[in-house]
């Protein structure tokens, strides 16, 4: 899909920018470039879509050499996506979702359903389509900027830090979505940041930048368990959890396989029951497929029982979830984040699995840092 071949980029003064470049990406791989500033990592990305001219090497996609075809319809067919979003203020959302579009031609009514069809990609409606950015929160403002990237069905799609500028919460949330549209849709993603968590989370492989050289190139894991030197050591941080527990890396192995539940269309009597035998004060709701639909807890039943006598009724549709296959060391980020007790877990159809307590990752922790030592008070 993607391949570097004895790329260089040298500024007058013989100052080299990148040197040597060799590396080879496939279809639907995502590609996360990192290190410290000035090391490289945006004039390597920029090279692909010729924002900057490689001075040595060639660089080829999908087997044809870029500098072989024009310009600007190269970037015509790569999605682009910058932190500052890059959103024209005077445009629609539709009209800023649907620019390459019409650059390429596409009829009105067909630039229209495009637009429609990607908002429900990220869980927005058709409502937003005649709005403008500045109605948009950050968030949803980034995930227009993205949506854009996606809108000619490009395959190969470049991101400069474009999670950089939101708060961690919208980041974090923005950075699941992503990742999930990625794998559903088989891009290729070339993704410049300087958070190594983000690389870590996103990452297929890893490509760690230092002096205009790549230093490792790597999945997460091998990357995690063995990195080349002191360098990269010192850059992905002793603490982070899968290093000291490798063993232990996605939610499925730590998570309660029978967290406690009640049916939607149950009375909050039998809710109440339900919670005094199981000693809990908040329990999942679900349908008769095993579908999370939301969670009720004792404040709501007492606030409203008196109004109301079905769970559904009561219940709180809107809550956080992961997906298996999440990662550990996300989960104890979005503990703290987020300051939450429990995180219900969910497969590809939203269909309840498990939970993840506090008291899940305590025992993670607590064999993280101590293993099997004796303790002595």
């Amino acid at each position: 899909m993607l391949k570097f071949d004895h790329v260089s980029k040298i500024y007058k003064g013989g100052k080299h920018a990148v040197s040597d470049l060799n590396m080879e990406f496939e279809k639907g791989e995502f590609i996360v470039f990192i290190g410290p500033s000035g090391c490289g990592k945006t004039t390597t990305m920029k090279m692909i879509n010729r924002l900057i001219e490689p001075t040595e090497g060639s660089i080829y996609v999908d087997g044809e050499d870029i500098t072989k075809v024009d310009p600007v319809q190269l970037r015509r067919k790569i999605g682009y996506v910058i932190q500052q979003i890059g959103l024209f203020p005077h445009m629609t959302i539709e009209q800023n979702i649907s620019l390459v579009l019409k650059l390429l031609k596409w009829p009105e009514e067909k630039r229209r359903e495009r637009a429609r069809e990607l908002l429900t990609l990220v869980d927005m409606t058709s409502d937003y389509l005649d709005r403008f950015p500045h109605e948009l929160s950050g968030g949803q403002q980034q995930r227009i900027g993205v949506l854009r990237a996606l809108a000619a069905d490009q395959s190969l799609i470049l991101m400069d830090e474009p999670f950089g500028a939101l708060d961690p919460i919208t980041r974090d949330s923005l950075q699941e979505e992503f990742k999930k549209l990625q794998r559903k849709l088989n891009k290729t993603i070339v993704f410049v940041t300087h958070d190594m968590d983000e690389a870590l989370k996103l990452a297929d492989r890893i490509v760690i930048m230092r002096d205009g050289k790549i230093v490792q190139f790597d999945t997460p894991d091998e990357i995690l368990r063995n990195p080349v030197d002191e360098f990269v050591e010192a850059f992905i941080g002793q603490e982070r959890l899968v290093q000291a527990r490798p063993s232990i890396q996605t939610v499925e192995q730590i998570m309660n396989p029978e967290p406690v539940t009640v049916m939607g269309n149950q009375t909050l009597s039998e809710a109440i029951k339900i919670m005094k035998a199981r000693r809990v004060d908040t329990l999942l709701v679900i349908n008769e497929n095993q579908v999370l639909q939301g969670y009720i807890d004792v404040e709501m039943i007492d606030q409203k029982r008196t109004k109301l006598s079905l769970v559904s009724e009561v219940m709180e549709q809107e809550m956080f979830k992961m997906e298996i296959g999440t990662l550990v060391k996300d989960t104890i980020r979005k503990f703290l984040n987020r300051a939450i007790k429990y995180v219900p877990v969910v497969d590809e159809k939203n269909r309840l699995v498990g939970i993840v307590t506090r008291a899940n990752l305590v025992d993670v922790v607590y064999d993280s840092i101590w293993g099997d030592d004796e303790i002595v008070l």
